[in-house]
């Protein structure tokens, strides 16, 4: 793998980790049971997509 793909992957997975924190956040806060219902499928998507990334290097 050259150094540009492994600098795209650590891109990728700062933004994964990032939205990660930024919906679980909302989770934290959130009162509606939709919204955070919602906001919480969104933290597992991130993370499901942040392991995919971290498992190509």
């Amino acid at each position: 793998m050259s150094s540009k793909e492994l600098l795209y992957i650590e891109d990728a997975l700062d933004h994964a980790e990032f939205l990660s924190k930024q919906c679980q956040d909302a989770v934290n806060t959130l009162t509606d049971p939709q919204l955070k219902a919602q906001a919480q499928q969104l933290v597992d998507k991130n993370r499901q997509i942040f392991g995919r990334f971290y498992a190509l290097v």
